[in-house]
């Protein structure tokens, strides 16, 4: 089989599992029953694993939803937006000054998470700037930008987050993209966040200039949902032998994307929100 083109490290780490152990490659799993979520913590730990990966040295976290995709409402969803706001935590130690930043293509619906994740940040900067006679020390500075695609803006998602860093001067960057996978099973129905950063449009063989602590001064979350799956080798894993060809570049979506992306935008976003507002509750948050 060829060369899988996927976002995602848990995928790129069992393939390779399939036939050897991987050294420099730490590996948990744990299932929460009251979430209905699998946690994949994946980390990278030498440059020889990170070569054979393709994947930079840090850690990628994978939660899974068990028993259906993001896209549907269910009883666990707070709980779920727990894990979401622990794991970020967990990966933003120290971090006071939060820039999200939104990528993709909001016109495009399997590329608008980034987007419409945006919409729903609750942003403080301005609150604690300007608002003078309220109290904000128990706001954490958050702000927010949908940054478009090269070819609607003409300047790369990197250039414009770099100079935004500049003036906004933030602690973590935490970058929101729509994702590509290679197995059916993660399709719509796993979040991944790693403190690697991203180059967005990668699982697609479009890939951009990287968003990382390299190229932006400081740390950099990526967080996203695979909502394309690569054609050609998904039908190679399910049938066995070699799609047809001319599908080498195809990929498909599920045909309810546009619920799911809205869906998967109101978890990743509920899940920032309380991630760093630690003193409110998701109640008060949902209020605002």
């Amino acid at each position: 089989m060829k060369d899988p083109r996927t976002d995602l490290a848990v995928e790129a780490a069992r393939r390779l599992s399939l036939s050897r152990d991987i050294e420099g490659v730490s590996r948990k799993i744990d299932i929460l029953s009251g979430s209905q979520l699998e946690i994949a913590d994946i980390t990278i730990e030498t440059s020889a694993a990170a070569r054979e990966l393709c994947r930079p040295k840090g850690r990628y976290i994978t939660l899974k939803a068990m028993d259906s995709t993001f896209e549907n409402y269910c009883t666990c969803r707070d709980d779920r937006i727990q894990t979401i706001a622990e794991t970020l935590r967990s990966l933003a130690v120290g971090c006071e000054r939060i820039l999200v930043t939104g990528l993709g293509n909001r016109h495009l619906t399997a590329d608008a998470l980034g987007p419409l994740t945006v919409d729903r940040i609750f942003a403080t900067r301005h609150i604690k700037r300007l608002a003078h006679e309220l109290d904000t020390d128990e706001l954490t500075e958050v702000s927010a930008i949908e940054t478009g695609v090269l070819g609607q803006t003409g300047i790369e998602s990197t250039e414009q987050i770099k100079a935004l860093c500049e003036a906004v001067r933030p602690d973590l960057v935490i970058a929101v993209d729509a994702l590509a996978c290679w197995e059916l099973d993660h399709l719509g129905r796993t979040i991944q966040l790693c403190d690697t950063g991203i180059s967005p449009g990668s699982g697609v063989e479009n890939s951009r200039k990287e968003l990382s602590r390299a190229t932006l001064g400081v740390t950099c979350i990526a967080i996203g949902v695979p909502m394309v799956v690569d054609l050609a080798s998904a039908a190679e894993m399910i049938f066995g032998r070699p799609a047809p060809e001319g599908s080498e570049r195809m990929t498909v979506t599920p045909g309810s994307i546009d619920k799911l992306v809205e869906s998967a935008a109101g978890y990743i976003a509920e899940g920032i929100n309380l991630a760093f507002q630690k003193n409110m509750t998701l109640e008060e948050l949902r209020s605002l």
